[in-house]
């Protein structure tokens, strides 16, 4: 495993010093890029669906660049582990590029589909292709400083993202939203060029290998990861929809096809991620699933926030999305705040606090929904809940890449990534049942974040377990 502490070739200085600046810009500039997109896309899509006459097709617009996705990130890491991460960013950027292509210049919404689902593909290998060159490129002092960056990319999307895409589409059309990126996404990876050519090779690093040392074999192709990846991806789409299914002659289809999604996704999924995942094993396969089930409670709750002030507190639009942009600035500044102490927050305290947080901010939405409490209760409780993220979301990628072998950089960011993806994919449909199936809005709501806050607290509980019993008492 990587001993973090250990010196590295390159100093660490600063991100915005030689020789990391271009790299921080261009990887920064990549992350925003991605995550921009997936907001824009969110807000345009009503104008879509409707011009492109797309309405069956709305929901996969969405579940199927995160299905894909998976896809994405365990073809990336399996090619990282095998040559570095040069060419999977080079493959992962053109499938990114090619999906907006397809999207921009569609003229219904089935093409805008298969654009979306390319998107997807590109989208989820470029985030595992980063993590690796943040692992090979970056001494580990850094880390914590880089994904919070990383963090700050994300979220900064939030507050001008959806703006900026109405914008667009009104002054021009919603095509340029999506072919718009095109012309950025070039230019941030020709900031990174220059040093992947440094990168390439299984295990290579930055820091120097001995002459003594043995040279580490070529992981072979793992084919039988695509399959179990596109298994999960599936079971992703059929919760997304099973929803839509209902039979008047057996009204708990919906629930039993939920149930058989739910069950296959978990089981396609064990081969995705370090063995002991799933049963919450203390060290690296908890922190994997730490990162699962704080992405379940956290977006699984946060699309509901918005949707219970407008209905059941009569706030106008744009008011009410105000609520995340608080969430959202709490996340980027926790993360800065994390990446400035270091060393000095240990790695399960903020993981600990983090979960914590998310957790007590879930259960003053419930609280506040189901006792009528003011609404300034559940939108104080979303800022605590992103400060939560931008504690934990950090350290569990540094936490990752520490725990790893440098032949397994690969599988375990793109394990990560998964674990991320799907538990948030799996909630966000859970939810859409859970919401669906009472009679009274107040029940409906009440239901999603009682369910969500279930989730939080197995979050809260797996968080002590992400160190070992051994580095709890070092």
């Amino acid at each position: 495993m990587r001993d973090s502490t250990l010196p590295a070739a390159r100093p660490a200085t600063g991100l915005f010093r030689p020789p990391y600046l271009w790299v921080t810009v261009g990887t920064c500039a990549l992350v925003f890029l991605s995550a921009f997109e997936s907001l824009a896309v969110t807000t345009i899509m009503p104008l879509v669906s409707r011009e492109l006459n797309g309405g069956s097709l709305y929901a996969l617009a969405f579940a199927g660049p995160l299905a894909t996705g998976v896809i994405g990130m365990v073809g990336a890491g399996n090619w990282s582990d095998r040559r570095g991460p040069a060419m999977p960013l080079y493959a992962s950027v053109a499938l990114f590029v090619l999906g907006l292509l397809i999207a921009g210049t569609s003229t219904a919404m089935p093409m805008l589909v298969g654009g979306r689902l390319v998107q997807g593909l590109g989208g989820g290998a470029l985030t595992v292709a980063l993590y690796v060159l943040v692992a090979r490129f970056f001494p580990g002092p850094l880390h914590p400083r880089i994904f919070a960056a990383f963090s700050a990319a994300w979220v900064v999307p939030s507050l001008v993202g959806p703006f900026a895409a109405g914008l667009v589409a009104q002054v021009f059309s919603w095509h340029w939203v999506f072919l718009g990126v095109v012309g950025l996404v070039v230019p941030a990876l020709a900031m990174i060029v220059p040093v992947l050519r440094d990168l390439d090779g299984p295990g290579k690093a930055s820091e120097p290998r001995e002459a003594s040392e043995p040279q580490e074999s070529t992981p072979p192709w793992a084919l039988g990861r695509l399959g179990w990846a596109a298994l999960a991806a599936l079971a992703v789409l059929g919760l997304n929809l099973s929803a839509d299914v209902s039979i008047p002659a057996f009204p708990a289809a919906t629930v039993l096809l939920a149930l058989a999604a739910v069950v296959l996704a978990m089981v396609a999924v064990r081969p995705l991620v370090p063995a002991g995942t799933l049963a919450g094993r203390r060290g690296l396969p908890s922190v994997i699933l730490a990162r699962g089930l704080a992405s379940a409670a956290f977006f699984g709750a946060e699309v509901y926030l918005p949707y219970l002030l407008i209905d059941q507190y009569s706030f106008p639009p744009t008011l009410a999305g105000l609520t995340l942009t608080g969430g959202a600035l709490a996340w980027a500044g926790a993360a800065a705040v994390q990446g400035r102490l270091g060393s000095r927050l240990p790695h399960r305290s903020a993981v600990q606090a983090g979960s914590l947080m998310v957790l007590a901010a879930v259960l003053l939405a419930l609280v506040t929904t189901a006792l009528h409490w003011p609404a300034a209760v559940a939108i104080a409780g979303w800022v605590l809940a992103g400060g939560g993220m931008g504690l934990l979301y950090p350290r569990l990628s540094v936490m990752t890449l520490a725990l790893s072998a440098k032949e397994d950089e690969g599988f375990h960011s793109s394990a990560m990534s998964i674990s991320d993806s799907l538990g948030g994919a799996l909630s966000l449909a859970t939810t859409g049942i859970v919401f669906a199936a009472f009679t009274t809005a107040v029940q409906s709501f009440v239901g999603v974040f009682a369910f969500t806050a279930a989730i939080g607290v197995a979050a809260a509980l797996v968080a002590p377990r992400v160190t070992t019993r051994e580095r709890d008492r070092s």
